[in-house]
């Protein structure tokens, strides 16, 4: 082997397997992470959703390609399933609130997450969206794991609800903070559970910066809803 092939060669390793993409990955999500301070933590630009951009820009300039890119990282994504079970940490913390309020939370996820389905397929549907873009669109406000299963379940984009997740959370973090602010509202449990119910884990993020009690309330919509959606929505979506 020459010592002009060995840059070539090191390159075609790096981009064949997984490192560089997660390389890509954890670099983005540093960098997000400085900006995000630096900048004063803009609740509008989380730093997911910095490190997502910052992230598209690379492989688009860089030529590596999505697919590619995805295939490095895919093994990231068997680590969302554990982030979600660790959850129930603070879930067991906060075991004591959680039982105060059962019926109010018995009588409202169903609904909750039912209309956060639906809007969305209305909307879409009145814009004219195809078939594979409202299947995509139906688990935007589920945890990533189990949304990701959903949209195949359904003939979804995975692609396209990971998309949607991230919107909808940045949204999800940016109107409720505002709506609690609207309509006074300074209960811990109930800002904390709507994040998690509307907003996944960008919302759930956003609400153990609250407090813990908020973080806890958040895990719990956010798994409730996943939980209902997963067995709710492709029921409905067979039938229809």
């Amino acid at each position: 082997m020459t010592e002009s092939s060995l840059p070539t060669n090191t390159l075609t390793v790096l981009t064949a397997g997984p490192m560089l993409s997660v390389a890509l990955t954890l670099g983005a999500f540093i960098a997000a992470q400085w900006l995000f301070a630096h900048f004063r933590k803009p609740l509008w630009m989380p730093p997911v959703l910095i490190a997502a951009v910052l992230l598209a820009v690379v492989v688009a300039i860089s030529g590596l390609g999505f697919e590619r890119y995805y295939t490095g990282a895919a093994w990231l994504t068997v680590l969302l399933g554990p982030t979600t079970v660790a959850l129930g940490v603070p879930l067991y913390q906060q075991m004591h609130h959680i039982r105060a309020l059962w019926k109010p939370i018995v009588m409202t996820l169903p609904l909750a997450a039912t209309l956060a389905a639906v809007y969305a397929l209305g909307i879409a549907w009145l814009m004219g969206a195809t078939p594979l873009v409202l299947a995509s669109l139906a688990p935007k406000s589920v945890t990533a794991p189990i949304a990701m299963g959903i949209a195949e379940q359904v003939g979804g984009s995975v692609s396209l609800t990971l998309g949607a997740l991230l919107i909808t959370g940045v949204l999800a973090s940016l109107f409720v903070d505002w709506m609690a602010r609207w309509l006074k509202i300074k209960d811990d449990r109930i800002i904390g559970f709507a994040l998690g119910l509307n907003g996944h884990a960008i919302g759930t993020a956003r609400a153990f910066e609250i407090s813990p009690m908020a973080g806890a309330f958040a895990s719990l919509g956010m798994g409730l809803t996943g939980v209902f959606t997963a067995l709710i929505l492709p029921l409905i979506w067979s039938l229809g």
